[in-house]
This record gives C-alpha cells, sequence and structure tokens, in this order.
C-alpha cells in the first residue's frame, strides 16, 4: 500500500464543475478565531473569503444570511456501523444473528446516514459485515445506498469479514477480494475473533495492498503482541491502516500501552476512538487512551460506533457530541476535540483538508453559537454545506411560557406569537 494512497471516492458531480458551476454566498459568519466573514462558494470549491458585508454574490447565485452561526469545517464520521444501524428495536434475533435482508438493510443505512448528514458529517465510512453463507447481500445493500446519497454526501462501506484464516476462512477471504474489486469499498476486519489474529491482520492487509485500497480493522487493541505485529506489518506495507475503536488499549498497563502507542506512531497506524460508547457486537465500553495515543504521536480521529443497535440503543452517530464527551471527559482542548472530529477524521478517511480559506473544499458546518465551546455544548441549529451547496438544514427553537418575560432575563430573539390552548402564553421565543 503506497503511503499517497486516497480514499476512494464517486464520480464528480457535473453539476458542481466546470461552466454549470453552482455559487452560493455565506454573509455575516463568525469563524472560530472570532472574524466575522463572508465566504462566496463556487463549484465544490471556497472560491474567497472576505470581511462582513465585503463579498457579493455571484450573479444568479444564491445567499445565506449566517448572522449567529459558527462556521466550520465540516465533520467527518470516520467508523459507523451502517448494516446494524437503527436495529435496537427491531424484534427477534440481532441483524448479524441471521441472514440479511437486503432491502431492510438499505432502508436503515440510508436513514442512519441521513441522520448523521443531517448532523454535519459530510463524509461517513461505515463498517459492514461479509460472511460466509451470507455472501454480500449487506455490501451491496449499502452500495446502493451510497449511490442513492450521491450529491448529498459521500458514503464509503469497509467489508468486514470475520473468519480469515485456514481451510474455514478461505470463502470470506475470497469474499473480501470480490468485495474490494466491486470500487469504492475499504479492506476490513475483525481480528479478534479469528482463532489467528495474527494471520487474520495478514490476510487483510495482504488484499489491501493487492487492490490500492485502505485497510481498516475493528479491533479491542488489548493484546500487545498482535499490536507489534500490526505494526511492523502497517510499516512495511505503508500507510493506509486505521484501527479502532481500541478501548483495550485503556486496560494495558500505562508502560505497555505506551509501548504499542510509539510502535503504531512509527508505523503510520491511525486510530479512531468512540467516546460515545461500543459498537458492533463487542458491547465492550470505554475509550482509548487519547491522551496517551497522542503523545506518542498517533493520528487520534474520533467516531460515533452504533447508532441506536443493539451494542448502543441510545447511539445519536451526532461527531459534534463525539467531540464534547473528548473536551468533556477526555480532557481535550475544544478545538483539539473538533479536531478529532473533522481535520484527525477527514485524514483518516484519505480526504483533503478543509479549511475556511480560498481554494479549499467547500465542505462546511454552520452552526449557531458564538464560540467553539458553546457549539459543543448546545449544538442544536445547523446548516451544512457538501460540495458548495446546503444539503441540510435542522433549526431548533425553545419557547418559554409569559412568566419567565417578567424576569427580564437577556435574551437572543424576542418574538410575540398568538396564545395556544394549554401552551405557552404569548412567551419569549429563543432561537437555538
Amino acid at each position: 500500500m503506497s503511503a499517497d494512497r486516497k480514499q476512494p471516492q464517486p464520480p464528480e458531480d457535473g453539476a458542481a464543475t466546470g461552466a454549470c458551476a453552482t455559487s452560493l454566498l455565506l454573509s455575516h459568519a463568525r469563524l472560530a478565531d472570532g472574524r466575522a466573514v463572508d465566504v462566496r462558494l463556487v463549484g465544490d470549491r471556497i472560491e474567497a473569503v472576505g470581511t462582513a458585508g465585503s463579498l457579493g454574490p455571484v450573479a444568479g447565485g444564491a445567499r445565506v444570511d449566517l448572522t449567529g452561526h459558527l462556521l466550520l469545517p465540516a465533520p467527518a464520521e470516520p467508523h459507523a456501523h451502517a448494516d446494524t444501524a437503527l436495529s435496537a428495536d427491531s424484534p427477534g434475533p440481532a441483524p448479524y444473528d441471521v441472514p440479511y435482508d437486503g432491502e431492510e438493510v438499505q432502508r436503515r443505512a440510508t436513514e442512519a446516514a441521513l441522520l448523521q448528514l443531517g448532523h454535519g458529517a459530510t463524509a461517513l465510512r461505515a463498517h459492514v459485515r461479509i460472511a460466509a453463507g451470507r455472501g454480500l447481500t449487506s455490501l451491496d445493500a449499502v452500495l446502493r445506498t451510497r449511490r442513492s446519497l450521491h450529491g448529498l454526501g459521500e458514503l464509503t462501506p469497509v467489508a468486514v469479514p470475520r473468519l480469515l484464516t485456514g481451510v474455514a476462512g478461505a470463502e470470506e477471504r475470497a469474499l473480501l477480494r470480490d468485495a474490494v474489486r466491486r470500487g469504492g469499498v475499504v479492506a476490513g476486519g475483525r481480528p479478534d475473533g479469528d482463532p489467528d489474529p495474527a494471520g487474520h491482520l495478514e490476510a487483510v492487509l495482504t488484499v489491501a495492498a493487492e487492490h490500492g485500497v485502505p485497510a481498516d480493522l475493528h479491533t479491542e487493541g488489548d493484546d500487545p503482541v498482535w499490536l507489534a505485529r500490526l505494526a511492523a506489518m502497517a510499516g512495511e506495507l505503508g500507510a493506509g491502516v486505521t484501527i479502532g475503536p481500541c478501548a483495550g488499549l485503556a486496560r494495558l498497563p500505562s508502560e505497555v500501552a505506551g509501548r504499542a502507542a510509539e510502535r503504531l506512531a512509527a508505523a503510520g497506524v491511525a486510530v479512531v476512538c468512540l467516546p460515545q460508547g461500543g459498537c458492533g457486537e463487542a458491547g465492550s465500553r470505554g475509550v482509548a487512551p487519547v491522551g496517551l495515543l497522542r503523545a506518542a504521536g498517533v493520528r487520534v480521529a474520533a467516531g460515533s460506533g452504533a447508532l441506536r443497535d443493539a451494542a448502543n440503543p441510545v447511539g445519536r452517530g451526532d461527531p459534534l457530541e463525539a467531540a464534547y464527551l473528548l473536551a468533556s471527559q477526555g480532557g481535550l482542548a475544544p478545538e483539539e476535540a473538533y479536531g478529532a472530529v473533522s481535520a484527525e477524521a477527514r485524514a483518516v478517511l484519505g480526504l483533503p483538508e478543509v479549511r475556511v480559506e480560498a481554494g479549499f473544499p467547500a465542505e462546511l458546518l454552520a452552526v449557531r453559537g458564538e464560540r467553539l465551546a458553546g457549539v459543543l455544548s448546545l449544538a442544536y441549529s445547523r446548516i451544512v454545506v457538501h460540495r458548495g451547496r446546503v444539503v441540510a438544514r435542522t433549526s431548533a427553537v425553545r419557547e418559554y411560557c409569559d412568566s419567565a418575560a417578567a424576569l427580564d432575563l437577556p435574551r437572543q430573539a424576542r418574538t410575540k406569537r398568538p396564545p395556544e390552548p394549554g401552551g405557552p402564553q404569548a412567551g419569549p421565543v429563543v432561537r437555538s
């Protein structure tokens, strides 16, 4: 695997390039550094950034007033589970215990991707199980979801077999090769569930190298011998290897975990942690030791993991919640925490960097608020921009009864509305 490998991408949207390029002006936005700016987008790029009120839209272009919003590089989701998402309330066995219904998987995967897009994640990497006796039914369903979302967001599946070693693993080795041949699919694996974890690792990395795709391994990371083997193999093959959620690293003695982290950093292996809880059938709790990994030089991104499935029936799939948890419980500064779900997550996915500067990709998230810490605390209203156009909006309005007005509290906005039977009586409205 070469060091300059990029994440496979779908074809470019012709409506966003060349003579048919669209334009959009984001006016009066606030940046994380405190500046109030106008941002003009043309096609899928940021064309210009100027002081608020200094830019106008391209002729025929649209304008979005972002007064009161913080404008940020859009987050990305580096570790979701598309085939089990939204299955917590499904009757009967868990989806991975029964043959997959392709239409049902596609329906849930699409709904989950749209929920995550609404949160701001314009790029997602989703783990999908493949298995002997089931073939690629679920993967094909997620690939259909990917095609249906084209123009709204980018969804890349990770084909995840369980057993790859010995005679019993022959069918799933063939399935993994077949999966990555379909294009836009990352080679994945679950070495913890294979009788030969090192052999499983070798099989995944071999397929990744043969087809020039990244490798993404789902592991607890609690075996230092296996981690050393991973670092050695990844170092030989080049960059493009990601592991997660690695909560087991936090259960190792600090000296042992530190040595493992140093080896991972030297080999260029990235780690995706899941601050919101376990995922898949691991069902484990805890978070990878983010501070230890960062101190060793490991690239650490944060994902959401389970989205209301058996592993986490209340998972939200919200990257801003992952950043909030890293800041509130993981000791990271708000800027570092948001970087884990934006810049670091995009780097793990092999995507180009995003800055709110001319020439960078127009992948942006506007959240009502003035400072990053406040946005991570109460990120209600959001506007999501993918490839230069608004693809999702979420607006939240809080209402208080009239007694609150008597306190003469400072407010963001106040409007009167006719009384509703049994509801707030002409009280103030606060937009969040």
